[in-house]
């Protein structure tokens, strides 16, 4: 996107995120706009694009953008589906401001609605059948059990370090009135240390709940934001994605992800360093994608994760606030609702209205996504965006 600001978010919107709380992805998604027509102040003619992240709950539904964009009443001239998993949403940002350069439209809803707990969805995923199930390694969690394994035997992984982020985020989730009621609970390191393992060496608390909700923003140009009055925003100033990185090296390593292409092009574009970064958003399926991003995007070296957990304070009152609203490990993941839960949460911060848990100084936010999970690979998706004040 190149170190400009003609491109601005200025509104968003987050339904509280629920376990098995009965309601469809379209409900959840009508209360988000709700929340930002009446935050911006904006009539709904106003929005002539919509970007949607696809879901599990409508995964069967061919042409659910339409058919939400119908049910929130939304005429558009631009319409856009992201199946990029936990990557949609910040995806959907970049692919809205390129519309919005082009003509294509002039505010654009970037929404993420899933009621996955609900509404269980059917069975997806590449090479996993016949791979996979014969040998009981069934879904991400056993992906990411091996993966973690592979980084352990190259580096070895100080789990403390692991504890500490589960910790950091859960006491980030207690000051978030959003955040899934059974997830409301403090958490000690001892606790996540005793917490049993699902596909060793990976444990339960290692990784996310899936719920229901919908998160969203509202994205149009910095001209048309002046001239509808609005007077919150934040631009974005730094996006790389990568998907399938090193699709052709069937022995490529599992530790290695996009992200050592996506951060250092999304900081490139943003003018910045890792070390310029005020709050870190990061995608949080498990812990060890949090540890993976650091040192890849460049935080610190590789193999250097867990010195480099140990020694930072990540609290919203430290020196790199790191999920504040307590990421998706502590908050719940509203299905497969696009990674947009971090993303609100970093604009909520930098319109300073996170209240008791709100981090002095906000004045730029990396978020990341990841998405799909195949077998024998890292993720295929991975996606940085960087916003300024």
């Amino acid at each position: 996107m190149g170190k400009k600001k003609d491109i601005a978010i200025v509104g968003y919107g987050e339904t509280p995120v629920v376990l098995r709380g009965g309601r469809s992805s379209y409900e959840l998604a009508a209360d988000v706009l709700d929340q930002i027509l009446a935050a911006t102040g904006l009539e709904k003619s106003e929005i002539d694009g919509i970007a949607v992240s696809e879901t599990m709950s409508e995964t069967s539904n061919p042409f659910w953008a339409v058919f939400l964009a119908e049910h929130l009443g939304l005429q558009t001239q631009w319409t856009q589906v992201n199946g990029l998993g936990g990557a949609s949403t910040i995806a959907g940002i970049a692919r809205a401001a390129a519309a919005i350069r082009d003509g294509q439209c002039r505010t654009v809803l970037v929404i993420a609605s899933d009621a996955q707990s609900s509404y269980p969805p059917a069975e997806q995923g590449g090479q996993r059948w016949e791979f996979q199930y014969p040998v009981g390694l069934r879904g991400p969690t056993g992906v990411f059990g091996m993966l973690m394994h592979r980084y352990e035997h190259q580096h070895g992984l100080d789990y403390g370090a692991l504890a500490k982020l589960a910790v950091t985020q859960r006491n980030h989730a207690l000051l978030n009135p959003n955040a899934s009621a059974k997830l409301k609970t403090p958490l000690t390191e001892q606790d996540y240390l005793s917490s049993k393992f699902v596909s060793t060496p990976l444990r339960v608390l290692d990784s996310v709940m899936v719920c229901d909700g919908a998160n969203g923003v509202l994205v149009t140009s910095a001209e048309n934001a002046a001239r509808l009055g609005l007077k919150k925003a934040v631009y974005p100033v730094g996006y790389g994605e990568v998907s399938n990185y090193k699709v052709d090296d069937l022995t490529a390593d599992i530790t290695e992800s996009g992200f050592t292409l996506a951060g250092p092009k999304a900081l490139a574009q943003a003018g910045m360093s890792a070390r310029d970064v005020r709050m870190f958003h990061p995608y949080d399926d498990f812990l060890i994608a949090i540890l993976l991003q650091l040192e890849q995007i460049g935080f610190c070296e590789r193999g250097k994760g867990s010195r480099f957990i140990l020694d930072t304070d990540f609290s919203y009152r430290g020196d790199l606030p790191l999920n504040t609203g307590g990421g998706q490990i502590s908050a719940g993941q509203p299905g497969l609702a696009g990674g947009g839960l971090n993303l609100v949460e970093a604009v909520r911060q930098m319109f300073g209205e996170a209240g008791e848990r709100q981090v002095e100084d906000p004045r730029n936010a990396m978020v990341t996504g990841i998405g799909v999970i195949p077998f024998g690979k890292n993720w295929s998706v991975s996606n940085v965006l960087i916003l300024e004040q």
